[in-house]
């Protein structure tokens, strides 16, 4: 059955991408899209395993990496403060949205808090696919983008376990944020000093392929210990990527692995997230669907564009900015988990929030298609007026 459902993901996102750009959209659209149309909600095709979802994460966790291959450290160093700005606004407007919104719901205040934690998150795995086919993932509001998505999911998970140890759930906040403390300074630790090591070691050994195998371990690993320390794990291999990267062997372990990535594990992911939607028993609360899907999209992008403006950016990439950080995507799904599990959400309003989530990854390409094509039509009008 797995592999009769990977022969199909893989044939429909593949065509389905190509349909995306011609229509002028970024091929991940169309491979959300298809996930849908494969999935129990259309015809079935493709069922959420278990087995599936751990090689969709393994996709999430490679396009990361790829992310992190590729950044221009020396263009990173510089966004310190535009990812600051753009991480905190992205975060203050939709904490705010979504808690003024719980009220208006009725929701007690600890839920309505929840509520704007949740909608607070950002994942950029998306954003990071529609960067590299547009050409700007090297680029300062690429490297501020990503920057913003590091300190974003810091700054939730660590107001989380606040929340959380409110609601009674066993957190301690202390050792919460000691553990981030502890993975942010091994990290950068290791980067420095083992990475570079053990590419070395690996390199002279007669065994093939060893140098992308040293690159993997690397990856999973960091992305491991993210997870453990109680940030995302795609965070981790982020990280890794970027530690790579600026070692003598980044061209190698780039191309080699944006292959194996690309070839199976990053379809299989963009994909998953189209199956994975359910829509039965959603039609009584179509109307809060919209008005927080709505609300979701509208907070974060003007938060996060506000925060890229106040930056220094230009209003049109500040939208770009803003865009790009509106998919929840997986972290969303994670919290919201853990709020039902908790208490602080009910099953409807879980499988409310499951939609909302992926409303969120559908618009985020397109939106940044736009705003970053208006971006450029702007910059070349005033180079003509210039010239």
């Amino acid at each position: 059955m797995l592999i009769f459902q990977l022969a199909i993901i893989l044939l429909a996102s593949k065509i389905a991408g190509d349909l995306s750009v011609k229509l002028g959209q970024p091929s991940v659209l169309g491979k959300l899209l298809i996930g849908i149309v494969l999935g129990p909600t259309v015809l079935g095709l493709v069922t959420n395993t278990d087995i599936l979802t751990e090689i969709s994460q393994i996709g999430v966790i490679l396009l990361m990496f790829i992310a992190g291959l590729e950044t221009d450290v020396e263009e990173f160093k510089h966004t310190g403060k535009p990812s600051a700005y753009v991480g905190v606004a992205g975060i203050i407007v939709p904490l705010v949205g979504g808690f003024l919104a719980g009220q208006v719901m009725g929701l007690p205040t600890i839920q309505a808090v929840f509520l704007g934690l949740l909608l607070s998150a950002t994942s950029v795995s998306i954003s990071v696919q529609a960067l590299k086919e547009m050409g700007k993932l090297k680029s300062r509001a690429g490297a501020t983008i990503l920057g913003a998505a590091v300190i974003d999911d810091v700054l939730v998970i660590i107001a989380l376990a606040f929340v959380m140890s409110f609601a009674g759930g066993d957190v301690n906040l202390g050792v919460v944020v000691l553990k981030k403390v502890i993975f942010f300074a091994g990290a950068i630790l290791i980067a420095w000093k083992v990475v570079p090591w053990v590419l070395k070691k690996f390199a002279p050994l007669r065994v093939t392929e060893a140098v992308i195998s040293a690159a993997l371990i690397i990856c999973f690993a960091y992305a491991y210990l993210a997870e453990y320390a109680g940030v995302a794990a795609i965070i981790g291999a982020y990280i890794a990527g970027v530690a790579i990267s600026v070692t003598k062997y980044k061209h190698e372990v780039f191309e080699k692995v944006e292959t194996i990535g690309y070839s199976i594990f990053v379809p299989v992911f963009f994909t998953s997230i189209g199956v994975t939607a359910e829509f039965t028993g959603i039609a009584g609360n179509l109307g809060l669907i919209v008005v927080l899907s709505v609300l979701a999209i509208l907070t974060k992008l003007v938060g996060s564009a506000l925060g890229a403006k106040w930056a220094g950016f230009a209003w049109k990439p500040s939208l770009g900015i803003g865009a790009a950080m509106v998919s929840r995507g997986e972290v969303a799904l994670i919290i919201a988990a853990m709020g039902l599990d908790a208490g602080l959400l009910s099953k409807e309003m879980f499988a409310v929030l499951l939609v909302v989530v992926l409303v969120t990854t559908l618009v985020t390409p397109p939106m940044m298609k736009w705003f970053f094509k208006e971006s450029a039509t702007a910059g070349e009008k005033h180079n003509g007026q210039s010239a």
